[in-house]
């Protein structure tokens, strides 16, 4: 088997002219060059160097390994330095996926520290909602999957094969228009709002929203559904009925016309980050979830 360690010194006999000076070039004992030049001939089946005089020349097979090996070694050593330069974090890249409230909430701000730390290091970012977004973590599709799920539920036991980073809890809230008889009220208990309108978000969202009512003893009768947390806020605000959203998801937008309660009992869901085990000793995928970690905390 060729190795690069043999071409090396082919190539350095071949630009000194001789076991001897090879040695001193490459900081080892000439029996040591002799022994690898021995290696390299059987691994190649030839002869690859020739004694003329005081000198050491290469043959046809020679020259031709030394021509390739060129850039096989000029290929290796980029490689290298390329290697080097992600593990030091001076280069690298970080793929994201994330849901729309976290894109506009968590991501700017530890996109923002990372880069302000390692500037070499790009990030990318695709919306998805989960379980989708797992999905495209395990097709090798991005490197960390904003997620959540809703720990009351038991949900999703699909998860256990993966990393998942707990970044924070974030609580449901009741979305009311403005002049809505709850609008002043500290709290609401979801069963108040059951002769309500509702607007449902996405498809995930709205399962979820009909387990809690169904919980609360009844169904609730959804006029509209969207996946756009702004249009859900401008159908509230028009009075066109009532949502439940996270408020991660309200602090998102601008809800104009409306009023956000508290709901009691109160209902959560938890945000996390989510990657493979073998990607958390990627260097710049381990800086990525430290600032993500962060930007939640301050969140």
């Amino acid at each position: 088997m060729l190795e690069a360690r043999h071409l090396r010194v082919l190539r350095t006999v071949a630009a000194t002219g001789s076991y001897s000076a090879a040695a001193r070039e490459l900081g080892c004992t000439q029996p040591a060059v002799s022994q690898q030049m021995r290696s390299l001939e059987q691994a190649a089946g030839t002869p690859l160097l020739f004694r003329a005089g005081r000198e050491t020349r290469l043959t046809q097979a020679g020259e031709a390994l030394v021509r390739h090996g060129a850039a096989v070694l000029a290929a290796l050593t980029a490689a290298e330095e390329e290697v080097a330069a992600i593990a030091g974090l001076r280069a690298g890249r970080v793929r994201l996926v994330s849901f729309p409230s976290a894109s506009s909430t968590l991501v700017p701000a530890a996109v923002a520290a990372l880069r302000a730390d390692h500037p070499g290091t790009r990030v990318s970012l695709v919306e998805a909602e989960p379980p989708g977004s797992v999905e495209l973590l395990r097709a090798g599709e991005c490197d960390i999957s904003l997620a959540f799920r809703y720990p009351a539920t038991g949900e999703p036991p699909e998860w256990d094969d993966v990393d998942v980073r707990p970044l924070l809890t974030d609580r449901l809230v009741a979305l009311v228009p403005e002049d809505h008889r709850f609008a002043a009220a500290s709290s609401v208990r979801l069963a108040e709002l059951a002769e309500e309108p509702w607007i449902a978000g996405c498809p995930r969202c709205r399962r979820h929203l009909e387990g809690i009512c169904e919980s609360a003893g009844f169904t609730p009768r959804i006029d509209f559904a969207t996946d756009d947390y702004p249009a859900v806020v401008g159908l509230v605000g028009a009075g066109l009925g009532v949502a439940v959203l996270p408020e991660l998801a309200v602090s998102s937008v601008r809800p104009k016309g409306t009023r956000t309660v508290r709901l009691t009992p109160s209902v959560r869901r938890e945000v996390v980050a989510v990657t493979l085990p073998d990607l958390t000793r990627v260097p710049a995928v381990a800086a990525a979830l430290t600032h993500l970690e962060a930007a939640a905390r301050a969140a």
